[in-house]
């Protein structure tokens, strides 16, 4: 038989006093924690003392400040959902304006000039680069200003099968950033396949804030903006 299921030794009802009941509860300090309902029967005592002048439990108050603690930690959580809302709405209001704005390149290197400056301050970032492995099939106007080329096996070895890899609390990386890399503490690495025939690549965003970019956040967003820069790549070089 469970501690809840206990047989009570207690005198017969017509012998039942509350020194009684006060006696079996001090024996079984545990009676409400095993048999909850109970507290349901009761009338709760107000603040003050018992009749012999010793301090009673108010559970009245206890349960005013558990259920104070309860709306605070909801409304908490409540105020972090609409925050968290309110940053998504942010991004995709800024993913939506670098997409308008790489539309209206007029040619290839204002394209790149956007991806490689205007990006970083539309999307509230410290530096955007594009970067393309060199295979001997450099793609067209590779030697553009803003185009950073790494040795072969490189992009594939850093993104190890990702499409994007976001990273917090780093040193950035010379060979990607150059001299800004000391800068760099949070990266987002987004892979760009622009076509079969061309090396791989990557769009590097990269942020003083350690926080900026880390492993789990959502990704979607950002592999969108990734897919409108492919579609854009193979558009100019056409």
């Amino acid at each position: 038989m469970s501690d809840s299921q206990e047989v009570l030794d207690m005198p017969s009802d017509k012998d039942l006093h509350a020194d009684d009941i006060l006696d079996y509860l001090r024996a079984n300090p545990k009676f409400l924690q095993q048999n909850p309902q109970a507290c349901d029967l009761l009338v709760l005592p107000k603040t003050g003392a018992g009749k012999d002048g010793k301090k009673i439990a108010d559970f009245q108050s206890f349960m005013i400040e558990r259920l104070k603690n309860d709306k605070e930690k909801v409304l908490e959580t409540t105020q972090a959902i609409v925050e968290n809302a309110r940053s998504n709405m942010n991004n995709q209001q800024r993913i939506h304006a670098v997409v308008l704005r790489l539309l209206e390149a007029r040619n290839f290197e204002e394209f790149i000039s956007i991806i490689t400056m205007d990006m970083s301050q539309m999307l509230n970032t410290d530096i955007a680069v594009f970067v393309v492995e060199s295979n001997g099939q450099d793609i067209p106007h590779i030697h553009t200003t803003g185009i950073r080329v790494l040795p072969e096996g490189t992009i594939d070895k850093w993104m190890n099968g990702q499409n994007v890899l976001l990273q917090s609390s780093i040193s950035g990386i010379e060979p990607i950033y150059g001299g800004g890399a000391n800068l760099v503490q949070s990266q987002a690495l987004l892979r760009i396949d622009i076509a079969m025939d061309t090396p791989p690549a990557i769009l590097a965003f990269g942020s003083r804030d350690p926080n900026m970019f880390s492993n789990g956040q959502a990704t979607d967003l950002i592999a969108f903006l990734a897919r409108v820069v492919e579609r854009s790549f193979r558009s100019w070089l056409s």
